[in-house]
């Protein structure tokens, strides 16, 4: 008989996973909803003190309690916190960690990354102790307000009431109070249930892989399972006999297994061109590529061209090697605009995290600084061209574009931040940029095969820029994947590349 244990996220107790318990108890298993001190019925606040180590002991006490050789522990969102903490000092009596819809903390994270308000995170951070004024605690979202927690795609209207009614105050030391860890955790069996309608799969999850990213290395561990749920982030409320059907099977060892494999890593295979190696220049964190043959030296007197700056996404871990700006497809891109006649620049930049996205802003800046101050550039004459993740940095320029900025381009790109990616900032908006661009020409190159969810961003910001007349042309790839450039070698998507590349050379001799 499987023992689960079940802690509820942030500003939820263990009425949230009523259904859920249901489910597992008819199917034969031990099921205990767990409500932690302060996260209880409404009107019963936290008492002084209440941190994660205080729900990291209540989690212990109940693991102890259990007559039961091993438990399975299953946390939500902010559960997972405790979870961990409480598997790292009782490794000998779990038998499984699920994460539902939950990320990877580690030692020294506090779970405040997870709080969606920047502002109230601030304040949490500069908390200096306990007995300071109630307003500290982050109340309970407002019916509107749960979205920016996490999708609330699925709940009926009833389920997202009760949600509301029920939710209390988060415990402020919950939030702010570091997970400690040994490290025993880490060599549990875990599995991860991914919410697809709140941006997470496991498709996304090989990626992070086969990127080679240190951090997501150990989730090819043949330990390791995934299991994939069609909702948004409250699945316990959303699809309560799917989600304790899942939890059995995890119990199980069931699930889909990420291989690290040999082959070579989808992004590091060759450009879908044959394009030739053209003449390369590095100053610092920035290549250049340059037109002419490779035996031409670099005189100063050369030029000056039109520039296209290609903004890689991420995040990228920055042990990652090699780094983007060497990888094949935009080493490919750089060369292939080279060939028509202007400089392609590669950079990396440091969005390392989704806390990173102001530092990369930054350094983008910086890098195109660099470019324009070179003599053979035209400082007046020049593109930014933006992939994948990275097309929410494409929002400062649009937002302000400068004269000299003649054209932008986006390659499969995610245009608004994904549902649980709470640390972005909000200034990186392009659906709400674009209404600022002032005529400036946009390329969208659109694949077929995209993640609902991130399409989901591009149809709303090619709406915002219907609505207020931007000047986009959008590219579409049949069948195009990320990263098709590297792993497709059709004909459709070789003329679409050359179309991108050509219609923004265009906007640069116009």
């Amino acid at each position: 008989m499987t023992t689960f244990i079940l802690v509820a996220g942030a500003h939820t107790g263990g009425w949230i996973w009523r259904e859920v318990a249901t489910g597992l108890r008819e199917s034969g298993a031990r099921a205990h909803p767990v409500t932690l001190s302060g996260m209880g019925e409404p009107g019963r606040p936290a008492g002084p003190g209440t941190d994660l180590e205080t729900h990291i002991g209540e989690l212990l006490c109940l693991i102890d309690e259990l007559d039961a050789a091993e438990v399975v522990l299953v946390g939500h969102c902010y559960g997972i916190y405790p979870v961990l903490g409480a598997a790292d000092r009782r490794p000998e009596r779990i038998a499984r960690i699920v994460h539902l819809d939950a990320g990877m903390p580690r030692h020294g994270d506090q779970a405040l990354a997870l709080v969606p308000d920047e502002a109230v995170r601030d304040r949490l951070s500069h908390r200096t102790g306990a007995g300071e004024d109630d307003w500290l605690t982050p109340p309970p979202p407002s019916p509107e307000a749960w979205q920016q927690w996490g999708s609330v795609a699925g709940i009926p209207s009833a389920a997202l009431t009760r949600l509301t009614d029920n939710a209390v105050p988060q415990p402020v030391g919950t939030l702010t109070q570091p997970l400690h860890l040994t490290g025993a955790a880490s060599t549990l069996p875990a599995t991860g249930v991914l919410c697809t309608g709140n941006g997470s799969s496991i498709a996304m999850v090989e990626g992070l892989v086969g990127l080679g990213d240190p951090r997501f290395q150990a989730l090819a561990d043949p330990r390791v399972t995934f299991f994939e749920l069609d909702t948004g982030h409250w699945p316990m409320l959303s699809r309560a006999d799917e989600v304790a059907g899942t939890l059995l099977r995890a119990a199980a060892g069931e699930g889909h297994r990420v291989t690290a494999t040999s082959e070579q890593p989808a992004h590091l295979r060759p450009f879908l061109l044959d394009v030739p190696e053209r003449r390369r220049e590095r100053i610092g964190r920035v290549d250049l590529h340059f037109p002419g043959d490779l035996a031409d030296g670099l005189s100063g007197t050369e030029g000056p061209w039109p520039a296209v700056v290609f903004v890689h996404g991420g995040p990228v871990h920055p042990d990652v090697r090699p780094t983007p700006r060497e990888w094949p497809g935009f080493v490919g891109y750089a060369r292939l605009v080279a060939d028509l006649g202007a400089v392609g620049v590669t950079l990396d930049h440091r969005l390392h995290d989704l806390a990173d996205y102001g530092r990369a802003a930054e350094d983008i800046a910086e890098a195109v600084d660099l470019v324009r101050a070179d003599p053979r550039v035209d400082a007046d004459r020049v593109a930014l061209w933006f992939f994948s993740a990275g097309g929410l940095l494409s929002a400062d320029w649009l937002a302000e574009p400068p004269p000299w900025l003649r054209c932008v381009a986006a390659t499969y790109p995610i245009l608004a931040s994904m549902p649980n990616w709470g640390l972005v900032e909000a200034r990186f908006r392009p659906a709400v940029a674009v209404r600022s661009a002032k005529g400036l020409p946009f390329v969208l190159t659109r694949i077929e095969s995209e993640r609902a969810e991130i399409a989901a961003t591009v149809e709303a910001f090619l709406a915002a820029a219907k609505e207020c007349g931007a000047a986009v042309e959008v590219i579409d790839v049949p069948l195009g994947r990320h990263g098709f450039e590297t792993t497709d070698r059709s004909e459709q998507a070789r003329r679409a590349v050359e179309h991108a590349a050509r219609s923004v050379l265009g906007h640069l001799r116009d």
